[in-house]
């Protein structure tokens, strides 16, 4: 939890204060659909991306 909430941090800080609760929503939602499951590696897949092992998988 620790790694994810740093992760989360980091990338977040750039954008500032949110200014709506539906903007922290929306920018939570993209964080976590867009990098931190999909492009993100993942130490339990060989420190691969979800959508790498995901096209190895298909191509098998």
């Amino acid at each position: 939890m620790k790694s994810f909430f740093g992760s989360l941090k980091t990338e977040l800080e750039e954008d500032g204060p949110f200014l709506t609760r539906q903007d922290s929503r929306s920018t939570l939602f993209s964080f976590l659909e867009a990098f931190y499951n999909r492009q993100r590696l993942h130490s339990a897949i060989g420190y691969k991306a979800p959508t790498d092992m995901e096209q190895l998988a298909a191509a098998a």
